[in-house]
């Protein structure tokens, strides 16, 4: 098949639905990434549903962007397909639980939690991405994570199926999910909450976020935490120890907010990116033995 003819998709999505050759910096919050040949924007589960079937049917290369956190892409981009579930949108309340498509961001699905006076989403108010990123990578902060609070997962399977899975077949450890591994795409996920009082639930909230912006670079284009938790040590607290905040190759920068984040200092290429969380792993290898792992997903073609 020949990648600039979209032809393939006209049929399901509309004009502002495809885009050829995207570049994928405008939709990742590092800044950072080269174009994809085709960027896809379904807004339906059906639409998700048939795309997907087109692209596996074809061979093509595929790849499933949600918020565009937690991820660096390679400056020669992405080849094949990317689909993106940003306007999967909807959300629905049945007790206290909450049904919610994969694209919403996760902070706005614990504002909406709040504002049904449910209780278990507060942790997770300040994670940047969509909700289905934070479900593929069971993120967590705060003592919090997704794999505490999800029951049940709806996914459009490889062959382009809809499958849907209980909590005990997620796969969930520790930024691990059965996600990472079987290549299907999170369409909704069923959050398990409880109810709570309002207030209280606001005010751990602004004071999980006030917590965020006093330590965390969140006025600077970066992707979270960079590297993994290793057991028994503080990835920060060696980095700072190193002497490494402010260290930078080009515009990529050690925060000097925070030296767990890694940061786009203005117009990092994903190279200057790799060079410096290398140079970090090095350095933190050499000087405490431990094997620095990154939390960020890298992709793209080398």
């Amino acid at each position: 098949m020949n990648l600039n003819d979209a032809n393939l998709f006209s049929g399901v999505l509309g004009e502002n639905q495809i885009k050829v050759n995207e570049p994928m910096s405008r939709h990742t919050t590092f800044g950072i990434g080269g174009p994809a040949d085709f960027f896809l924007l379904p807004e339906t589960t059906e639409e998700l549903c048939i795309i997907t079937k087109l692209v596996r049917k074809n061979n093509l290369p595929i790849f499933i962007l949600g918020g565009g956190a937690n991820l660096l892409v390679r400056d020669k981009g992405i080849r094949g397909v990317v689909i993106c579930t940003s306007r999967l949108q909807g959300i629905e309340r049945i007790g206290n639980t909450l049904k919610v498509s994969s694209g919403i961001p996760t902070a706005a699905v614990a504002r909406k939690a709040l504002s049904y006076g449910l209780s278990g989403m507060e942790f997770a108010s300040g994670i940047p991405g969509s909700i289905g990123g934070a479900a593929f990578m069971n993120a967590g902060a705060y003592g919090g994570e997704m794999s505490k609070i999800i029951s049940r997962a709806t996914v459009c399977d490889t062959s382009g199926d809809l499958v849907v899975y209980d909590k005990k077949d997620l796969g969930y450890s520790y930024r691990q999910s059965r996600f990472m591994q079987k290549g299907e795409v999170i369409v909704d996920i069923t959050l398990s909450l409880k109810e709570g009082n309002e207030n209280d639930i606001k005010a751990l909230m602004d004071d999980l976020n006030g917590r965020r912006r006093s330590k965390q670079p969140l006025d600077k284009k970066s992707a979270g935490s960079t590297f993994k938790r290793p057991e028994g040590h503080f990835v920060g607290q060696m980095i700072e120890e190193l002497g490494l905040k402010g260290f930078s190759v080009g515009d990529a920068q050690v925060s000097e907010m925070h030296a767990g984040f890694l940061i786009n200092n203005g117009n990092a290429s994903c190279e200057d990116m790799l060079q410096l969380i290398h140079a970090v792993q090095e350095k933190v290898k050499e000087a405490y033995g431990v094997d620095l792992h990154t939390e960020v997903q890298i992709v793209g073609e080398e």
